[in-house]
């Protein structure tokens, strides 16, 4: 996850390069065989005789780093595992095991709602970037779409995935046009309007994202491969392990790919349009810190470019903020 200033990104530990002109390794981070990330990683929030869920804001500063605990919260009687920012920053949706999705308000992390509809787990929910839209995707091979500031019951289910729904991602200036992705490696375009499948092609199974701002690219994990999707062009960035997360930087130039054992980050060239711990990686020092945040895998991270703030999602039912 990118920084909301997009200079640094933030991970967790829950990413070959195919020779092309417009795609280009910006920078690479490998771990070691016992986890650690290279002799200058710092663990700068350490822990002490405070209860684990102590809330009471904790910092350290060193080599540029500033990090808080804001708020801290049990989200869920089981594991959370997703969770996304409203464009405004006010609002933060967050999904798991238990079937529901809820709505918080971030400036204390108090609930507004919960979205109860979907039959099986919710494995990702994301916010309209231009309109007061949320849409969530489950193991009950659904999409649905709500409205965010009246949330009682979905405006859209959209059905037709045969396998379940492991992502969506509303694309950034259509506002009519959202995605989604299966188990099966199959990508869905669908109409908000008229409640449509649009377009059906293969090529993501784990988490997909458009492109920020022009929404020319859809990047879409499977395995260990990235595919960055281009009307008919497509191009594949490659890790030797399987890839769990993927996302863009705020301009859209950048995309990171998180996997087992690397995190990486790519570039599409200058001419082209348009485990329990936090780490957070300075890409021009190349240099990473270790926080210990969660008591279980931390599942999903999310960014608000408009605040600053940054939510964590984890296994051990909890969701933090941080800035």
């Amino acid at each position: 996850m990118f920084g909301p200033d997009g200079t640094g990104t933030l991970t967790s530990p829950s990413n070959q390069l195919w020779d092309d002109k417009d795609l280009e390794l910006q920078a690479d981070m490998d771990r070691f065989e016992n986890g650690s990330l290279e002799e200058n990683v710092d663990s700068f929030l350490s822990h002490d005789d405070t209860e684990p869920r102590d809330t009471a804001p904790r910092m350290d500063v060193s080599k540029g780093f500033t990090f808080t605990e804001l708020h801290s919260i049990r989200a869920s009687a089981s594991k959370v595992v997703c969770c996304h920012f409203s464009s405004d920053g006010k609002m933060l949706a967050s999904g798991g095991h238990d079937k529901k999705a809820v709505l918080w308000y971030t400036d204390n992390l108090k609930p507004k709602t919960t979205l109860e509809e979907h039959s099986s787990l919710i494995t990702d929910v994301r916010f309209s970037p231009s309109m007061p839209r949320l849409a969530t995707s489950s193991f009950d091979n659904t999409v649905r779409v709500w409205d965010a500031d009246n949330p009682n019951f979905s405006l859209r289910t959209f059905t037709g995935h045969d396998n379940a729904v492991m992502s969506l991602d509303f694309h950034p200036n259509k506002d009519d046009l959202i995605c989604s992705c299966d188990g099966d490696g199959e990508i869905r375009y669908w109409s908000i309007t008229n409640g449509s499948c649009t377009r059906i092609f293969k090529g993501g199974m784990a988490q997909l994202r458009f492109q920020p701002r022009v929404g020319r690219y859809l990047a879409a994990t499977a395995e260990n491969v990235v595919s960055i999707l281009d009307v008919g062009i497509r191009y594949r960035l490659g890790h030797t392990k399987p890839i769990h997360s993927v996302c863009w930087d705020p301009s859209g130039d950048y995309l990171a790919s998180i996997s087992e054992d690397s995190v990486r980050v790519w570039t599409l060239g200058s001419g082209s349009e348009g485990e329990c711990s936090l780490e957070l990686w300075n890409m021009s020092e190349n240099k990473t810190m270790i926080l210990p945040a969660h008591e279980g895998l931390i599942a999903a991270l999310a960014v608000s470019t408009a605040t600053g703030l940054v939510a964590s999602a984890s296994h051990d039912k909890f969701v933090k903020l941080w800035k």
